[in-house]
């Protein structure tokens, strides 16, 4: 089996001894190529050249981001012909959140999900257990995890602004960010409106979420959860709130970090299998971001779920919970 490992050598939880020991462990196994993503975006250009060269798995070593980048560059454009051949994905974590790989089942330490992967590869009837998951088109990317409107947008920027000063990308660093976008906000009239499918638009949102899998992302070990019943075999969770008042918004968080979460509340509109999207930010562009990564502003976004869409090396989909 011909395959490219993609190492992120800035990753969080990456380090050389790790990168070599998994180097080595899967090229006893596999035809195997190593390339270190040199900058920012060079994952995609990797993806592009595994379709061209008829690769049949990409392994990525890194965080959410290199994922993200991976599947963009494997499936080119939303809308644009599919390739003739789509390599298989496989993920061992290097990032600081890694949601996509704890999502699929995959283990956090590198070492056992190395162990993990290499287990789901060699099956004793020589074919390897790929799980097929659906994805998010958002128009102008795929997304592997999820989209943020408003809030999130604006959290995720403040964050890059961090990165861009040569600060880390840490949990902590998330939640500094969160505090005075979430006080700004509650001093703010609502904007956003949505369209979830044929139903009728609804008015006066002040943030939208949109996942592919629950939960929606971690805060160091705990979940968080917004749409609990969503996943990669289904359609997507929409997450949105018409109201920012403090109190109802701290009971509302403090829903989606339970370990039971039973998410109501009056101000929230929720669905865990939504097809479309629509979302309208009116004259005032607002902060987008998909899969962690900032698009900048954008005054409206479709969203629309694509099932089947990727194949990837994980458990079944009954073993990942």
């Amino acid at each position: 089996m011909r395959a490219v490992l993609i190492v992120n050598p800035n990753a969080t939880s990456t380090t050389a001894a790790g990168r070599d020991l998994l180097a080595h462990a899967l090229k006893s196994r596999l035809d195997l190529t190593v390339v270190h993503t040199d900058y920012r975006g060079h994952a995609v250009e990797i993806g592009q050249a595994a379709c061209r060269d008829g690769i049949d798995l990409v392994i990525a070593h890194g965080g959410d981001g290199t994922v993200h980048d991976l599947v963009n560059g494997l499936l080119g454009l939303p809308g644009s012909p599919a390739p003739a051949r789509l390599p298989a994905v496989a993920v061992v974590p290097g990032g600081s959140a890694n949601v996509f790989a704890r999502s699929l089942g995959i283990a956090a330490d590198p070492i056992a999900a190395t162990n993990q992967l290499i287990d789901l590869i060699n099956v004793p009837d020589g074919r390897p257990r790929w799980r097929r998951i659906g994805l998010i088109d958002c128009g102008e990317r795929w997304s592997v995890l999820n989209a943020g409107m408003g809030l999130d947008g604006e959290v995720v920027a403040a964050v890059e602004a961090e990165r861009e000063k040569g600060h880390a990308v840490t949990p902590l660093r998330y939640i500094r960010a969160a505090v005075p976008v979430v006080l700004a906000s509650t001093r703010r009239a609502p904007t956003l409106t949505l369209q979830l499918g044929d139903e009728a638009p609804v008015e006066g949102v002040h943030f939208v979420f949109v996942s592919n899998c629950a939960p929606w992302t971690y805060a160091d070990a705990r979940s968080v959860w917004t749409n609990p019943g969503t996943t990669f075999e289904a359609g997507m969770g929409v997450f949105a709130t018409t109201s920012m008042k403090v109190l109802p918004t701290l009971r509302l968080v403090r829903q989606m970090v339970s370990k039971r979460p039973k998410l109501r509340a009056k101000q929230l509109i929720r669905d865990d299998d939504v097809a479309v999207l629509r979302v309208d930010a009116g004259d005032t562009p607002i902060a987008t971001q998909i899969d962690g990564e900032y698009l900048g502003l954008r005054s409206s976004m479709t969203f629309r779920a694509v099932p089947d869409a990727l194949d990837v090396v994980a458990p079944p989909a009954e073993e990942s919970g």
